[in-house]
Protein backbone atom coordinates (compact mmCIF):
# COMPACT_ATOMS: atom_id res chain seq x y z
CA UNK A 1 0.00 0.00 0.00
CA UNK A 2 2.87 2.36 0.65
CA UNK A 3 4.48 2.57 -2.62
CA UNK A 4 1.23 3.69 -4.13
CA UNK A 5 1.70 6.46 -2.37
CA UNK A 6 5.19 6.95 -3.77
CA UNK A 7 3.13 7.31 -7.33
CA UNK A 8 2.42 11.20 -9.14
CA UNK A 9 -0.75 10.85 -9.76
CA UNK A 10 -2.21 9.24 -6.54
CA UNK A 11 -0.55 12.02 -4.56
CA UNK A 12 -2.02 14.38 -6.80
CA UNK A 13 -5.81 12.26 -6.37
CA UNK A 14 -5.23 12.71 -2.56
CA UNK A 15 -4.42 16.45 -3.22
CA UNK A 16 -7.53 17.23 -4.73
CA UNK A 17 -9.68 15.07 -2.02
CA UNK A 18 -8.27 17.07 0.52
CA UNK A 19 -8.62 20.70 -1.02
CA UNK A 20 -12.55 19.61 -1.57
CA UNK A 21 -12.64 17.95 1.93
CA UNK A 22 -11.40 20.90 3.40
CA UNK A 23 -13.51 23.13 1.25
CA UNK A 24 -15.92 22.02 2.35
CA UNK A 25 -15.98 22.10 5.44
CA UNK A 26 -16.69 25.96 5.58
CA UNK A 27 -20.34 24.85 4.45
CA UNK A 28 -20.42 22.27 6.86
CA UNK A 29 -20.10 24.94 9.77
CA UNK A 30 -22.72 26.86 8.25
CA UNK A 31 -25.31 24.23 8.58
CA UNK A 32 -24.04 22.86 11.72
CA UNK A 33 -24.96 26.48 12.93
CA UNK A 34 -28.56 26.45 12.15
CA UNK A 35 -29.29 24.51 15.04
CA UNK A 36 -25.93 24.52 17.59
CA UNK A 37 -24.56 27.64 19.18
CA UNK A 38 -20.97 28.72 17.82
CA UNK A 39 -19.52 26.76 21.30
CA UNK A 40 -21.53 23.68 20.79
CA UNK A 41 -20.62 23.07 17.46
CA UNK A 42 -16.74 23.79 18.31
CA UNK A 43 -17.12 21.33 20.99
CA UNK A 44 -19.37 19.06 19.24
CA UNK A 45 -16.24 19.10 16.65
CA UNK A 46 -13.32 18.45 18.55
CA UNK A 47 -15.24 15.83 20.79
CA UNK A 48 -16.76 13.96 17.52
CA UNK A 49 -13.05 13.91 15.78
CA UNK A 50 -11.60 12.65 19.07
CA UNK A 51 -13.57 9.87 19.14
CA UNK A 52 -12.92 8.39 15.49
CA UNK A 53 -9.25 8.75 16.46
CA UNK A 54 -9.60 6.97 19.70
CA UNK A 55 -8.62 3.51 18.44
CA UNK A 56 -5.45 5.03 16.94
CA UNK A 57 -4.86 7.59 19.91
CA UNK A 58 -4.93 3.89 22.53
CA UNK A 59 -2.10 2.11 20.22
CA UNK A 60 0.16 5.14 20.02
CA UNK A 61 0.15 5.45 24.10
CA UNK A 62 2.69 3.58 23.83
CA UNK A 63 5.45 5.98 22.39
CA UNK A 64 3.74 8.55 24.93
CA UNK A 65 7.10 10.82 26.76
CA UNK A 66 6.91 13.30 29.28
CA UNK A 67 9.08 15.65 27.10
CA UNK A 68 6.78 15.56 24.47
CA UNK A 69 3.59 16.51 26.28
CA UNK A 70 3.75 20.01 26.21
CA UNK A 71 4.42 20.08 22.65
CA UNK A 72 1.58 17.89 21.74
CA UNK A 73 -0.90 19.99 24.36
CA UNK A 74 0.08 23.21 21.93
CA UNK A 75 -0.27 20.93 18.83
CA UNK A 76 -3.71 19.97 20.37
CA UNK A 77 -5.59 23.21 21.77
CA UNK A 78 -3.25 25.73 19.82
CA UNK A 79 -3.87 23.99 16.35
CA UNK A 80 -6.98 22.05 16.64
CA UNK A 81 -9.32 23.16 19.99
CA UNK A 82 -9.09 26.67 19.68
CA UNK A 83 -9.22 27.50 15.94
CA UNK A 84 -12.26 25.05 15.83
CA UNK A 85 -14.10 27.66 18.13
CA UNK A 86 -12.90 30.63 16.63
CA UNK A 87 -13.91 29.27 12.97
CA UNK A 88 -17.19 28.40 14.49
CA UNK A 89 -17.68 32.26 15.56
CA UNK A 90 -16.79 33.55 12.46
CA UNK A 91 -19.07 32.10 10.60
CA UNK A 92 -22.13 33.83 12.85
CA UNK A 93 -21.13 36.78 10.57
CA UNK A 94 -19.44 36.17 7.42
CA UNK A 95 -19.76 33.88 4.59
CA UNK A 96 -18.65 30.10 4.20
CA UNK A 97 -16.94 31.92 0.93
CA UNK A 98 -14.64 34.24 2.51
CA UNK A 99 -14.15 32.09 5.82
CA UNK A 100 -11.79 29.54 2.93
CA UNK A 101 -10.48 32.57 1.18
CA UNK A 102 -8.70 33.55 4.48
CA UNK A 103 -7.75 30.26 5.61
CA UNK A 104 -5.30 30.83 3.07
CA UNK A 105 -3.09 32.49 5.29
CA UNK A 106 -1.91 29.82 7.16
CA UNK A 107 1.40 29.46 5.47
CA UNK A 108 2.03 33.67 5.50
CA UNK A 109 1.91 33.32 9.37
CA UNK A 110 3.49 30.01 9.43
CA UNK A 111 6.67 31.71 7.79
CA UNK A 112 6.32 34.76 10.39
CA UNK A 113 6.37 32.91 13.33
CA UNK A 114 9.21 30.84 12.43
CA UNK A 115 11.04 33.39 11.56
CA UNK A 116 10.39 35.53 14.92
CA UNK A 117 10.13 32.15 17.25
CA UNK A 118 12.34 29.39 15.24
CA UNK A 119 15.15 31.28 13.19
CA UNK A 120 13.75 29.71 10.62
CA UNK A 121 15.58 31.65 7.10
CA UNK A 122 14.32 34.49 5.45
CA UNK A 123 14.54 35.48 2.10
CA UNK A 124 13.77 38.71 0.55
CA UNK A 125 11.16 37.14 -2.08
CA UNK A 126 9.48 35.38 1.23
CA UNK A 127 9.36 38.94 2.68
CA UNK A 128 7.07 40.22 -0.54
CA UNK A 129 4.97 37.49 -0.28
CA UNK A 130 4.33 38.31 3.32
CA UNK A 131 3.65 41.56 2.11
CA UNK A 132 1.40 40.42 -0.22
CA UNK A 133 -0.83 38.04 1.85
CA UNK A 134 -1.62 40.38 4.51
CA UNK A 135 -2.54 42.87 2.04
CA UNK A 136 -5.17 40.36 0.61
CA UNK A 137 -6.21 39.38 3.87
CA UNK A 138 -7.10 43.36 4.68
CA UNK A 139 -8.95 43.59 1.55
CA UNK A 140 -11.12 40.73 2.26
CA UNK A 141 -12.13 42.51 5.61
CA UNK A 142 -12.76 45.86 3.78
CA UNK A 143 -14.39 44.42 0.96
CA UNK A 144 -18.21 44.59 0.29
CA UNK A 145 -18.78 46.25 -3.05
CA UNK A 146 -15.70 47.69 -2.91
CA UNK A 147 -12.79 48.60 -0.48
CA UNK A 148 -14.10 50.64 2.34
CA UNK A 149 -13.32 51.11 5.89
CA UNK A 150 -17.35 51.20 6.87
CA UNK A 151 -17.38 47.47 5.56
CA UNK A 152 -15.04 46.62 7.83
CA UNK A 153 -16.01 43.02 9.21
CA UNK A 154 -14.16 42.59 12.63
CA UNK A 155 -15.52 38.69 12.69
CA UNK A 156 -12.97 37.68 9.94
CA UNK A 157 -10.28 38.26 12.84
CA UNK A 158 -11.14 35.38 14.52
CA UNK A 159 -10.37 33.47 11.24
CA UNK A 160 -6.78 35.57 10.91
CA UNK A 161 -6.30 34.03 14.60
CA UNK A 162 -7.24 31.00 14.02
CA UNK A 163 -4.63 31.17 10.77
CA UNK A 164 -2.19 32.29 13.59
CA UNK A 165 -2.57 29.14 15.95
CA UNK A 166 -2.44 27.38 13.22
CA UNK A 167 1.02 28.56 12.31
CA UNK A 168 2.51 28.12 15.57
CA UNK A 169 1.43 24.25 16.43
CA UNK A 170 2.75 23.90 12.82
CA UNK A 171 6.49 25.01 14.04
CA UNK A 172 6.13 23.46 17.40
CA UNK A 173 5.66 20.55 15.67
CA UNK A 174 8.74 20.98 13.13
CA UNK A 175 10.80 22.42 15.73
CA UNK A 176 9.96 19.75 18.84
CA UNK A 177 8.33 16.89 17.28
CA UNK A 178 10.39 15.78 14.48
CA UNK A 179 10.72 12.24 16.38
CA UNK A 180 6.74 11.67 15.95
CA UNK A 181 4.83 10.58 12.82
CA UNK A 182 1.70 12.87 12.05
CA UNK A 183 -0.29 10.13 12.82
CA UNK A 184 0.91 10.23 16.26
CA UNK A 185 0.81 14.11 16.52
CA UNK A 186 -2.72 13.93 15.45
CA UNK A 187 -3.94 11.38 17.55
CA UNK A 188 -2.34 11.97 20.52
CA UNK A 189 -3.17 15.51 20.65
CA UNK A 190 -6.76 14.85 20.34
CA UNK A 191 -6.65 12.67 23.03
CA UNK A 192 -5.88 15.74 24.98
CA UNK A 193 -8.72 17.46 23.91
CA UNK A 194 -11.07 15.61 23.51
CA UNK A 195 -12.48 15.03 27.01
CA UNK A 196 -11.95 18.85 27.54
CA UNK A 197 -14.62 19.53 25.09
CA UNK A 198 -16.44 17.22 26.29
CA UNK A 199 -16.70 19.13 29.96
CA UNK A 200 -17.31 22.04 27.97
CA UNK A 201 -20.22 20.76 26.28
CA UNK A 202 -22.09 19.38 29.33
CA UNK A 203 -22.51 23.07 30.47
CA UNK A 204 -24.20 24.83 27.26
CA UNK A 205 -28.16 24.16 26.86
CA UNK A 206 -27.89 21.24 24.14
CA UNK A 207 -31.87 21.25 24.95
CA UNK A 208 -32.47 24.53 22.40
CA UNK A 209 -30.44 22.95 20.42
CA UNK A 210 -32.76 19.72 20.29
CA UNK A 211 -35.86 21.89 19.97
CA UNK A 212 -34.62 23.44 16.87
CA UNK A 213 -35.82 22.13 13.43
CA UNK A 214 -33.73 19.54 11.42
CA UNK A 215 -31.14 19.66 13.72
CA UNK A 216 -30.23 15.74 13.24
CA UNK A 217 -29.02 17.04 9.61
CA UNK A 218 -27.15 19.60 11.30
CA UNK A 219 -25.71 17.21 14.01
CA UNK A 220 -24.90 15.16 10.42
CA UNK A 221 -23.11 18.13 9.27
CA UNK A 222 -20.64 18.22 12.16
CA UNK A 223 -20.20 14.80 12.33
CA UNK A 224 -19.19 14.76 9.11
CA UNK A 225 -17.46 17.84 9.55
CA UNK A 226 -15.29 16.26 12.74
CA UNK A 227 -14.84 12.64 11.24
CA UNK A 228 -13.83 13.07 7.03
CA UNK A 229 -12.86 16.78 7.55
CA UNK A 230 -11.02 16.73 10.68
CA UNK A 231 -9.98 13.39 11.59
CA UNK A 232 -9.57 11.04 8.27
CA UNK A 233 -7.99 14.62 6.14
CA UNK A 234 -5.49 15.10 9.06
CA UNK A 235 -4.49 11.39 8.64
CA UNK A 236 -4.17 11.29 4.95
CA UNK A 237 -2.43 14.79 5.08
CA UNK A 238 0.14 13.37 7.76
CA UNK A 239 0.52 10.28 5.42
CA UNK A 240 0.81 12.23 2.15
CA UNK A 241 3.65 14.59 3.85
CA UNK A 242 5.45 11.36 4.33
CA UNK A 243 6.03 10.89 0.67
CA UNK A 244 5.60 14.09 -1.00
CA UNK A 245 6.76 16.72 1.75
CA UNK A 246 5.69 20.50 0.75
CA UNK A 247 4.37 20.29 -2.57
CA UNK A 248 1.33 18.51 -1.58
CA UNK A 249 1.13 20.95 1.39
CA UNK A 250 1.38 23.83 -0.92
CA UNK A 251 -0.84 22.90 -3.55
CA UNK A 252 -3.85 21.65 -1.25
CA UNK A 253 -2.90 25.46 0.05
CA UNK A 254 -4.35 26.50 -3.34
CA UNK A 255 -7.12 24.78 -3.98
CA UNK A 256 -8.46 24.82 -0.45
CA UNK A 257 -10.15 28.50 -1.53
CA UNK A 258 -11.79 27.42 -5.23
CA UNK A 259 -13.77 24.59 -3.71
CA UNK A 260 -15.19 27.41 -0.43
CA UNK A 261 -16.14 29.92 -2.69
CA UNK A 262 -17.89 27.09 -5.13
CA UNK A 263 -19.93 26.24 -1.70
CA UNK A 264 -20.26 29.59 -1.43
CA UNK A 265 -21.77 30.57 -4.72
CA UNK A 266 -24.66 26.96 -4.75
CA UNK A 267 -25.30 28.55 -0.98
CA UNK A 268 -26.01 31.82 -3.04
CA UNK A 269 -23.43 33.95 -1.15
CA UNK A 270 -22.25 37.60 -2.38
CA UNK A 271 -18.94 37.23 -4.43
CA UNK A 272 -17.44 40.19 -6.20
CA UNK A 273 -14.86 40.86 -8.01
CA UNK A 274 -13.02 42.49 -5.35
CA UNK A 275 -12.97 39.06 -3.23
CA UNK A 276 -11.53 37.65 -6.26
CA UNK A 277 -8.47 40.40 -6.49
CA UNK A 278 -7.74 40.02 -2.92
CA UNK A 279 -7.90 36.16 -3.04
CA UNK A 280 -5.47 36.63 -5.83
CA UNK A 281 -3.25 38.84 -3.65
CA UNK A 282 -2.98 35.74 -0.97
CA UNK A 283 -2.49 33.15 -3.33
CA UNK A 284 0.43 34.79 -5.01
CA UNK A 285 1.77 35.80 -1.41
CA UNK A 286 1.68 32.18 -0.68
CA UNK A 287 3.34 31.18 -3.92
CA UNK A 288 6.48 33.50 -3.37
CA UNK A 289 7.07 32.38 0.30
CA UNK A 290 6.93 28.74 -0.95
CA UNK A 291 8.72 29.39 -4.07
CA UNK A 292 12.30 27.75 -4.16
Amino acid sequence: MSMIWDKRWFQFSVMLLLAFIWGSSFILMKLGLKSFSNDQAGALRIILASLALLPISLRQLKHLERKDVKSLLIAGFIGSFFPAFLFMKAETRIDSALAGMLNSLTPVFTLLVGFLFHKTPFRRMQGAGLVLGLAGAAGLMLAGDGIDLGNFNGYALYIVLATCFYAISINEIKAKLPHLTGVQVTSLSFLFIGPVALVYLLTTDLGAAAATPDWPLHLLALATLAIVGTALAMLMMNTLIRHSTAVAASSVTYIIPIFAIMWGVLDHEMITPIHMICMALILSGVYLINRK
